[in-house]
C-alpha cells in the first residue's frame, strides 16, 4: 500500500509493504520513516515504484473531502478527510440528537483492474473496520 507524501518536489508515493501481515504500530512506525525520507529526497526506487493502492490523507489540513486521482500503473487511491462534528438523530436522548465524528473517504478505482461491486464491497469493510477498530486487532 503507498502512502501519498508531499515534497518540496512535489508528490511521492512510498510503499508500505506486507500491510497485512503487520499490526498498527508497525505500520505506523513504517509509513512515519518512508515519510521522512520521502520529505529528504532519500527514498530508493524500490521504496516507491510497484505500488497497487494509494491513501492520500489530507485531513490534516482540515480538508474535509476530496476525490484523488489514481496514480498509474496502481488500482485504487482512498482520499481520507478531516473528521467533522455532526448532528445527528438520536431518540435515546433527552435533546433527540446527539454530536459525533464523520470522516468523508472516497476510493477512486480503475475499472480496468477493480470491479466497481468489488470496490463497494471493499468500502463496506472498510467502513466496518473504521467503525469497530478492534476489529484490526483480531
Amino acid at each position: 500500500v503507498s502512502i501519498a507524501v508531499a515534497t518540496p518536489n512535489g508528490l511521492i508515493t512510498p510503499i508500505v509493504k506486507d500491510v497485512g501481515a503487520k499490526g498498527l504500530a508497525t505500520l505506523s512506525a513504517e509509513a512515519k520513516t518512508l515519510a521522512k525520507k520521502a520529505r529528504d529526497g532519500k527514498l530508493a526506487p524500490q521504496e516507491y515504484q510497484g505500488g497497487t493502492f494509494t491513501v492520500s490523507n489530507l485531513g490534516m489540513y482540515d480538508v474535509s473531502h476530496f476525490t484523488a486521482i489514481i496514480n498509474p500503473p496502481q488500482s485504487c487511491i482512498l482520499a481520507v478527510g478531516s473528521t467533522q462534528p455532526t448532528l445527528v438523530p438520536a431518540p435515546e436522548t433527552q435533546q433527540g440528537f446527539k454530536t459525533v465524528n464523520k470522516m468523508n473517504v472516497t476510493l477512486s478505482s480503475d475499472h480496468r483492474t477493480v470491479d466497481g461491486a468489488l470496490a463497494a464491497r471493499w468500502m463496506g469493510a472498510f467502513k466496518g473496520y473504521l467503525e469497530n477498530p478492534l476489529t484490526f486487532m483480531l
